[in-house]
C-alpha cells in the first residue's frame, strides 16, 4: 500500500505545483500571450511592410558615400618648395591662345597627368575646393601651398606643379613645356569667371548629408525596459 501511495502522492503534488505555476503565469504581465514584446504579439518593433527602418531599395544613405572615404583632395604630405619652384629666368611656352586652351581643357580632365587616377577636374570639378583666395590676381595666399610647402604667396604655374606632385602623386611638368604652359592658361581662364559661392554648390561632398535628418528609428524603443515608479530607492 505504502509503496502504491507514494507515486500518487507524488502525482497529486505535481499537479498542485503545476496549478500554482499557471495560476503564476497567468497573473504575470510579461507571459508569453500578454507580453506586447514578445515574438508570439503583434510587435510594434517587428519588420513589417511599412516598416520605416526596413531596409529600402531606394535608401539614400545605402549607397556609398562618395565623400566616406579619405578625402583625396585634402591636404597631405609635405611638399619639397624646390621641386615647385619657378627656376630663375624661366618663360613659360607660348602658343596660339585658341589652340593652347584647347589642350589645357584636355589636360584638366586627364587622368595620365598622376599616379592615382586623379586629374585636376577630380577636386575642382565645377568650381569645388578652390578657396575665396583663387579669385585674387597671382601671386597669393593658397592654404595648401602654405600648409605644405611653406609658401607665403605662389604663382599660378607653380600652384599647377604643386597639384600635380599633391595630390595627383606625380611628376611636375618641363617648366618650359607647352603641357605646363597651357594648363597655366586654362586654369587662368577659369579664373575669370570663378565666383567663390559656387564652390560649395559644385563640391559633392558638400552638399547636406541626405542621411543626416532625425532617424525615425531612433525614437525610444517601446519595448524596452520601464522603470516600475513603485520600485525607486531614495539615494
Amino acid at each position: 500500500m505504502n509503496f502504491s501511495a507514494q507515486p500518487l502522492q507524488t502525482a497529486v503534488a505535481g499537479i498542485f505545483a503545476l496549478g500554482l505555476a499557471g495560476s503564476a503565469l497567468a497573473q504575470n504581465p510579461c507571459a508569453v500571450r500578454r507580453n506586447p514584446c514578445s515574438a508570439r504579439s503583434a510587435r510594434p518593433c517587428a519588420a513589417r511592410k511599412v516598416n520605416p527602418c526596413a531596409a529600402k531599395k531606394a535608401n539614400p544613405c545605402a549607397a556609398k558615400n562618395p565623400c566616406a572615404a579619405k578625402n583625396p583632395c585634402a591636404a597631405g604630405a609635405k611638399v619639397d618648395p624646390k621641386l615647385v619652384t619657378r627656376p630663375k629666368g624661366t618663360k613659360l611656352a607660348t602658343g596660339e591662345r585658341a589652340g593652347m586652351l584647347k589642350l589645357g581643357e584636355a589636360l584638366w580632365s586627364d587622368t595620365k597627368l598622376s599616379s592615382n587616377n586623379l586629374s585636376c577636374n577630380t577636386c575642382h570639378q565645377g568650381g569645388a575646393s578652390f578657396q575665396k583666395t583663387f579669385a585674387k590676381p597671382y601671386p597669393h595666399y593658397v592654404a595648401m601651398a602654405k600648409e605644405q610647402g611653406g609658401f607665403k604667396k605662389i604663382n599660378l604655374d607653380e600652384m599647377v606643379q604643386f597639384c600635380l606632385v599633391a595630390p595627383m602623386a606625380s611628376k611636375t611638368l618641363a617648366w618650359d613645356s607647352k603641357e605646363l604652359a597651357a594648363l597655366t592658361l586654362y586654369t587662368a581662364q577659369m579664373q575669370k569667371s570663378f565666383k567663390p559661392a559656387s564652390a560649395a554648390k559644385g563640391n559633392p561632398c558638400a552638399a547636406k548629408n541626405p542621411c543626416a535628418a532625425k532617424n525615425p528609428c531612433a525614437a525610444k524603443n517601446p519595448c524596452a525596459a520601464k522603470r516600475n515608479s513603485g520600485t525607486g530607492v531614495a539615494g
